[in-house]
């Protein structure tokens, strides 16, 4: 639990910066915009992969180590499934400009929300939990952050109804791939099968 927790602090603390304007805007001056980022991009990175391989050492440690808090029912975990299709869209939103970008204004977060909540209902784990419910947490925290530094988010101005399509076609896809080999790849459970 100690690495999945390490990881969890690392990438909090690490995307509390953009939160904080005058620590962000310091940091920037200091180093250069190319500089904070690249720095940004690599510590979040090795966060992550703290945080999965954490994760994973928990999933493979069920018991006194990783205690199984409560049995999700099977429906939770068919709601998790449908919950992941638009959390999926969403993400892939975050990168194009589209209408969907535009009406979710950070779509982003809310695909992390949906994410975060649809794996809190599946997986009763202790893990599970604090791994879930630490992302969901920040994300609420960072569109509340959002809101009062005033980051309104979206596009501005019309956009190709094409670049919509894009969109669902690719975060269905995304979904497709997670759920045939990329979640039993990258996280190491199976989703079907």
């Amino acid at each position: 639990m100690m690495m999945l927790v390490v990881g969890l602090v690392v990438f909090f603390t690490i995307h509390l910066i953009p939160t904080t304007p005058a620590l962000r805007s310091g940091l920037v001056e200091r180093y250069g915009e190319g500089a904070y980022k690249i720095a940004f991009s690599v510590a979040s990175l090795i966060a992550f992969v703290v945080i999965v391989i954490g994760y994973h050492k928990m999933q493979l440690t069920l018991g006194s180590k990783n205690p199984v808090l409560f049995e999700a029912p099977t429906w939770s975990r068919h709601l998790a499934m449908v919950l992941m299709i638009p959390a999926f869209i969403f993400l892939v939103a975050a990168y194009v400009p589209s209408r969907i970008k535009a009406a979710l204004k950070h779509p982003m977060l809310v695909a992390v929300k949906i994410w975060a909540l649809a794996h809190l209902l599946a997986n009763g784990d202790a893990a599970s939990l604090v791994l879930f419910s630490s992302f969901l947490a920040f994300a609420v925290y960072d569109r509340i952050s959002l809101k009062k530094r005033g980051e309104a988010g979206g596009v501005a101005g019309d956009t190709p109804v094409m670049n919509d399509i894009i969109v669902v076609v690719a975060g269905l896809a995304l979904y497709a791939a997670m759920v045939s080999f990329g979640h039993q790849y990258l996280i190491g459970v199976p989703i079907v099968g």
